[in-house]
């Protein structure tokens, strides 16, 4: 994901605090997924991933190592064989996500919301994929169409707010606004409250962003990200 116009003055900082956005929120969500998905979510640190995604380590796979692991061959050959599957297309549609066949995602995804279109997981999937893809309003609409079926799910609703604070237009009370439901459901949501401050301090609400701020010190003393948040909140107005 390119961030440079994103938060000016945050650059490495958002990209820490989009904490768990891609994979985490919409494959990992679904009971269809596997223990095989975990580790490709990991390996998958390209350009679009955020700087807090765990590092590659070990020996997992490369996306075109992956491609050819015979779970996922199988998943995809399965998808193909039995389109009326949806458990099928949305396992499926989660590889294809992995390894960055973004289109083939886009398609199965699109299958597996006619077949059960009251299912939040392959709408909310259909959203990362337009946030990986920097078009924001997109992603928005999708993660709309979830919540609307979801009301409280905290991850895609904290996705949503995300989209208005990335977009080249931003819109932080909006986000503010989501970001703030999500808390309602759990105020100690440490992705959500890092987003949170992100938002105060690009406003340039210096009281809300230190409040704020020491929920996350308080919630992790240890984050990784509390030295660029502290910084930036101690430079607001000047």
């Amino acid at each position: 994901m390119n961030k440079e116009n994103i938060l000016i003055g945050f650059i490495g900082l958002v990209a820490g605090l989009v904490i768990g956005f891609m994979f985490a929120n919409s494959v990992n969500r679904g009971s269809t997924t596997t223990s095989a998905q975990t580790p490709v979510s990991e390996m998958n640190q390209n350009a679009n991933m955020p700087e807090g995604h765990p590092d590659i380590t070990g020996n997992n796979p490369t996306a075109a190592q992956m491609e050819n692991i015979p779970e996922v061959q199988q998943a995809i050959q399965k998808a193909k064989a039995e389109p009326d599957n949806y458990d099928a297309q949305l396992k499926a549609a989660g590889f294809y996500y992995q390894i960055n066949k973004l289109e083939e995602a886009i398609q199965i995804l699109n299958r597996a919301i006619k077949l059960k279109p009251g299912e939040t997981d392959p709408l909310a999937m259909m959203g990362n994929i337009k946030f990986d893809s920097e078009d924001y309003d997109a992603a928005e609409t999708w993660y709309t169409k979830a919540l609307a079926i979801k009301p409280n799910d905290i991850s895609i609703r904290t996705d949503l707010g995300l989209t208005y604070v990335l977009r080249k237009t931003p819109n932080y009370d909006r986000a503010i606004q989501e970001f703030n439901k999500s808390l309602e459901l759990d105020p100690k949501h440490l992705q959500t409250l890092q987003n949170l401050t992100v938002a105060y301090t690009k406003k340039g609400d210096a009281a809300n962003a230190k409040a704020t701020l020491a929920k996350v010190e308080a919630l992790d003393p240890t984050n990784k990200s509390l030295g660029k948040l502290q910084e930036e909140v101690g430079n607001i107005g000047k």
